[in-house]
């Protein structure tokens, strides 16, 4: 039994990383602190000093663990990890973990190539960007091969100079051929500058040289050249255009302002490189409501920062960070970017009407989908909410596991568990059973195989400190039947000293879901709420999941025995047992000692038949 007092005294006076958990084991917080003793008996004072989130977390911390680290800005790094890594319920959570592309110019080779890329590696190379629209940086690449003859192949130059003839670039002029030793490392690098000046916005001198180049081969006849010089003149004069923005001083920086509604918000942020909006993107934010709007700027800079994104000379922000992560976030950036990162909160100015910009711009798109959120949170959270009030229960419902048993006249018979969290459904938590110890069409033999072989992975993992999607128990158990498969389940969890309520799906004569039957009693519910209608879909789900499993049992083979499942049973071994037991569930009745009393059975195959009958192996098969 975790101490929680005793603990307290225990926690060590260094920075570090604590992890807070619920009574099944389940990580809900993760935080961080300068000192570790410090700041988690903060948790477990008075109350009047805590913020409404804390307060509405304390009650459901069970146990806590912690992580030493060497320093704060290490706490900080790992509890970003573990935050996208578990994503406890009581952080804010940043949905999208998106990489944006770069292009790459690869200055530190003697004849440099251009490209797009996903990965920022310190290898001396220059990198543009990121961008956000791939559409139009792609657009941008194909155009500065066709104004500068720069290669693009990955050869190794000048090792492999000469060694092959030059490709088809050569011969449309987009390269020119440095794996032939047709130009010199001087001209090519001109080349590589001009397509430099141009991912930087220095059109006009370009533009300049061009013309001069342009006039020349005119007077010397060469129209052609004047021509193709002309076309790229054009070209460039179009990018530049599209590129400008209005009496933008300000050089590189990210712009961010965000709309917050129920637990999502949606945050907007504006890329400005070289002088110029190189792109915009949404995220999307699950918060708690307790949060205040410092608290959730903080958690976006933290997060989003701490991947992939670049970090810019400045970074303006619609609220200020909280006091006590500014200097902490700030010192974090300047490490990641190499140079010191202005973090502000213009009040007038440039500054402040790109920040006035950015959230007009988050605001519609929000009044475009905030309605569509709404939906979402009224057909997920609130009826979960709506399937609690319905069946007074005082605990909040966000994990809620559903079973069906499926067979065909007591053939391959299989069990299906399926998972829905906060309201949706969670697939990669589903597992399917095959039926091991009832022979026939017993739905509540099975059933009570399914509960029993459920909980006794959640009590195995647990004790030795596992974790898995079977660690961590429900909120609410849903049977797809009434009455006799609610009672198989209330026999199992009473054995096992657990107490989760349970529900019977119920049907109506024409097999559509009517109600819920619990404590004795069937539960009407309106027919038109959102609680009957996520009942329904969870109904659907875990009898299709079943149904889904037993086909492809029943297709696989037209006779099985579940004896085949035993790794070191073969066919003979198979013949005996049944010719000795005479039937399946006389065999898992069995001692060990009674199975070596089979012709042929050694220790370590009776020893395996024994196992596989009491639930040791994994109740997932097949998945």
């Amino acid at each position: 039994m975790f101490d929680i007092a005793q603990e307290l005294k225990n926690l060590p006076q260094k920075p570090g990383v604590y992890l807070m958990k619920n009574k099944d084991g389940e990580i809900i917080y993760v935080g961080k602190a300068v000192n570790l003793r410090n700041r988690v008996r903060q948790y477990f004072q008075n109350s009047r000093n805590q913020n409404p989130k804390t307060r509405t977390m304390v009650p459901h911390i069970a146990e806590f663990e912690y992580i030493v680290t060497d320093s704060e800005m290490e706490a900080l790094l790992l509890e970003c990890t573990l935050i996208k890594e578990h994503q406890p319920h009581y952080n804010i959570l940043l949905k999208d973990d998106k990489t944006y592309p770069y292009i790459k110019v690869t200055v530190q080779e003697d004849f440099p190539r251009i490209f797009i890329t996903r990965r920022r590696e310190k290898d001396k190379a220059k990198y543009y960007g990121p961008f956000t629209d791939v559409l139009a940086m792609k657009e941008t690449v194909e155009l500065l091969h066709k104004l500068f003859p720069i290669r693009k192949c990955k050869k190794n130059l000048p090792k492999e100079i000469g060694k092959e003839r030059p490709c088809l670039n050569y011969h449309i002029g987009q390269c020119l051929a440095p794996c032939s030793g047709n130009v010199a490392k001087d001209v090519y690098a001109v080349y590589v500058r001009d397509a430099m000046d141009f991912l930087e916005g220095r059109h006009d001198t370009i533009s300049k040289r061009m013309q001069a180049e342009m006039q020349e081969a005119a007077e010397n006849l060469e129209y052609e050249k004047a021509a193709a010089l002309r076309d790229k003149i054009m070209a460039l004069r179009s990018v530049s255009q599209k590129q400008k923005m209005d009496n933008m001083s300000l050089q590189e920086a990210d712009v961010i302002a965000f709309v917050r509604a129920f637990s999502e918000c949606l945050v907007q942020v504006f890329f400005i490189r070289n002088g110029r909006m190189t792109g915009r993107e949404n995220y999307t934010m699950m918060i708690p409501k307790e949060q205040s709007r410092s608290e959730v700027m903080t958690a976006f800079v933290t997060q989003f920062y701490s991947g992939t994104a670049y970090v810019p000379k400045e970074i303006i922000l619609q609220e200020p960070l909280t006091e006590e992560e500014q200097p902490l976030l700030e010192h974090y950036l300047a490490n990641r970017r190499g140079s010191k990162v202005a973090v502000t909160v213009p009040v007038k100015g440039e500054k402040q009407k790109l920040v006035e910009l950015a959230y007009k711009n988050v605001s519609l798109v929000f009044a475009q989908f905030g309605e569509k959120m709404k939906r979402e949170e009224q057909r997920t959270k609130g009826a979960i909410r709506q399937i609690q009030e319905t069946l007074g229960l005082h605990n909040p419902l966000h994990r809620v596991e559903a079973y069906d048993i499926s067979n065909t006249q007591g053939f391959a018979s299989v069990g299906s568990m399926v998972v829905f969290e906060d309201g949706q459904p969670r697939r990669s938590d589903y597992r399917k059973f095959r039926i091991k110890t009832v022979v026939g069409a017993n739905d509540f033999a099975s059933m009570q195989e399914v509960i029993t072989r459920r909980l006794n992975h959640a009590v195995k993992e647990k004790a030795e400190g596992k974790t898995s999607s079977f660690t961590r128990l429900p909120d609410l158990i849903l049977m797809d039947g009434g009455k006799t498969q609610v009672h198989a389940t209330e026999e199992i969890l009473m054995q096992f000293g657990i107490d989760i309520p349970v529900c019977g799906m119920v049907k109506d004569d024409r097999h559509r879901t009517r109600g819920l039957y619990f404590q004795g009693q069937e539960v009407p519910m309106p027919f038109t709420s959102e609680g009957f209608r996520l009942v329904t879909r969870i109904q659907d789900e875990v009898h299709r999941f079943a149904i889904h499993y037993h086909r492809r049992l029943h297709e696989k083979q037209s006779f099985h025995s579940v004896l085949d499942e035993i790794k070191g049973i073969g066919a003979v071994r198979r013949k005996a047992l049944m010719s000795h037991f005479g039937s399946v569930a006389q065999i898992a009745k069995a001692e060990v000692g009674e199975l070596l009393e089979v012709e042929g059975m050694t220790i370590p195959s009776a020893e395996a038949v024994y196992a596989f009958f009491r639930g040791t192996e994994r109740a997932t098969v097949d998945q």
